[in-house]
């Protein structure tokens, strides 16, 4: 007879994996992906090297779940300051102005993460998450600003399309402060302004 876990002994596992994807998450945000290593995974969260390759084949494996959950929220964090701007005001081109500064806000709040999520060299199977992220944040930012153009907030355009260079341009615009770890404060105004100029809205 194959053996069957018991709920208890599931609980636990789900329990150590998560443990285990808080203190990568932890070590990513302190030292970035280059400085992380499975040893040092397993030593924050107080377990042998070889329980984290039960629950992980590889450190990319593990990096990608890192990934995928840390880019997951700051997806959503993004989409829910653009509904609440929406609820706020009535526009949907204050939604996709909120969408990007809370986006670029988050990031400049925590730059060893978000250098990591955007730019830093990873492993294929990090990078595929990354690729994701990007694609994801495209779609939701491209459904707010299709919403300002049926409302004739914008002018008609390509709404994917705009969201993708807004995507490539405020990544950009956030390497070298993310770099430094510090940024101008001048920098989420400036960031505004480029936003609604690429959206066709009046200042």
């Amino acid at each position: 007879m194959a053996y069957r876990r018991t709920p208890a002994v599931q609980d636990r596992l789900d329990a150590l994996r998560e443990r285990l994807i808080e203190s990568a998450t932890n070590l990513v945000a302190r030292s970035g992906y280059a400085g992380c290593s499975v040893a040092a995974v397993a030593a924050d969260a107080g377990v042998g090297t070889g329980t984290v390759y039960r629950h992980f084949a590889n450190k990319g494996e593990l990096f990608a779940e890192v990934f995928r959950i840390s880019c997951s929220r700051e997806v959503s964090a993004s989409v829910q300051a653009g509904n609440a701007a929406r609820t706020a005001s009535g526009s949907s081109t204050d939604a996709a102005t909120a969408f990007v500064l809370t986006f670029a806000e988050r990031a400049l709040r925590a730059p060893t993460m978000a250098y990591a999520l955007l730019v830093e060299p990873v492993d294929p199977a990090v990078d595929t998450e990354r690729l994701l992220f990007r694609e994801s944040f495209r779609d939701a930012l491209a459904v707010t600003i299709a919403a300002a153009v049926d409302g004739g907030e914008l002018p008609p355009q390509d709404a994917t399309v705009t969201a993708a260079c807004l995507v490539g341009a405020i990544g950009e615009a956030l390497v070298l402060p993310l770099a430094k770890g510090s940024a101008d404060s001048a920098v989420l105004p400036a960031l505004r302004t480029f936003t609604l100029r690429s959206l066709g809205s009046p200042l």
